[in-house]
């Protein structure tokens, strides 16, 4: 009895040490991503990953200078194998030697992506995931917008919020608004000083976009820039609200995928990547009104096309502002910003 009840245990020891080599061998990813809605992620992109790979993703999140900080700090032994930031940020973490080039052979959904997508910076180090447009939300019974000069007028700049520079957009903001100006300088010095001489009259220099529904909703503000992405919310309130087609036109950003610099799960990255970059993932996303979609194949609704930025000619036309130029003259536009404006 002894000896069986030996041998059960032994047998039993043996099945819990091979299944704990079997769990230690299964392949884990760690992955950099922004907060913003992680459910959803989760939900669409996430555990269907982890279920056809066979693999474990392990997420972090923070928003860009924290994550780009632990990259940095931990450039000579990477803990994350990919990330996901901002085009300025990736040109960044490039000049930093933060990141690799990514192998598009190995995406084969490469080609299917909008040709602004497919190598933003122009160094093959990132790929376009997602774009958005930046332009202005307005109470359409209030105003009419036909220039980003508009939000500037003596009768409407008292309903005005207008994004701080230290926003993502901020500088597309000014960059337009300059436009409008008639000024196309990198320094952004003739936008940044109208801004300047209408701050007292400026309703508020907004960090967060969340900030402008509550204060939209209570008629404070008839009018914002902002991204795409944040429209949605709009949408659910009972006003006259629309998005503006300025004669400038629209300027936008894009986020990007990146591989570390010496992951030691290279590969992975990239199958995730091309998962991410599928036309399933992406119309999942852009249905949801997660993501706008950087695939142009990804085919949806008017109603949910209506909520995004969405197609090729629309692609095609954002004025998006250089990685190199954002880089280059963001220390600068934060001293005339504070100089002028003093938020």
């Amino acid at each position: 009895m002894k000896l069986r009840t030996a041998l059960a245990s032994a047998t039993a020891i043996a099945l819990g040490l091979g299944l704990g080599a079997a769990r230690a061998e299964e392949p884990t990813l760690t992955i950099s991503v922004y907060s913003f809605a992680q459910d959803e992620f989760k939900e669409l992109v996430y555990a269907p990953f982890e279920e056809k790979c066979g693999c474990k993703l392990v997420v972090e999140t923070g928003n860009s200078v924290e994550r780009l900080a632990k990259i940095e700090a931990n450039k000579a032994n990477p803990v994350i194998d990919m990330a996901v930031i901002s085009m300025a940020d990736a040109l960044q973490a490039s000049r930093a030697g933060l990141i690799d080039t990514i192998d598009t052979s190995k995406l084969s959904n490469y080609d299917k992506l909008y040709d602004i997508a497919k190598d933003p910076n122009g160094d093959g180090m990132s790929v376009g995931y997602t774009f958005y447009a930046t332009s202005i939300v307005y109470r359409t019974d209030k105003m009419q917008i036909d220039s980003w000069a508009d939000l500037l007028k003596p009768e409407y700049v008292s309903h005005v919020a207008f994004p701080n520079v230290i926003t993502n957009q901020g500088p597309p903001a000014l960059y337009m608004l300059g436009q409008a100006l008639g000024s196309d300088t990198a320094d952004l010095a003739a936008p940044i000083a109208a801004i300047g001489e209408a701050k007292d009259e400026i309703v508020t220099f907004y960090v967060k976009s969340s900030q402008l529904v509550q204060l939209m909703q209570q008629e404070e503000i008839w009018a914002a820039p902002i991204g795409r992405f944040s429209w949605a919310p709009f949408t659910k309130l009972d006003l006259p609200l629309g998005w503006a087609t300025p004669k400038e036109g629209q300027t936008g950003g894009m986020n990007v995928m990146v591989v570390t610099k010496g992951s030691k799960n290279r590969d992975l990255a990239l199958e995730f990547m091309d998962y991410w970059l599928s036309t399933e993932v992406q119309t999942k996303l852009a249905e949801h009104l997660v993501d706008s979609p950087a695939n142009a194949e990804v085919v949806v609704s008017d109603e949910v096309a209506g909520n995004i930025t969405y197609g090729e000619e629309t692609a095609k036309a954002l004025k998006l502002i250089p990685s190199a130029v954002a880089l280059d003259n963001r220390d600068g536009w934060l001293k005339l910003w504070n100089e002028k404006v003093g938020q």
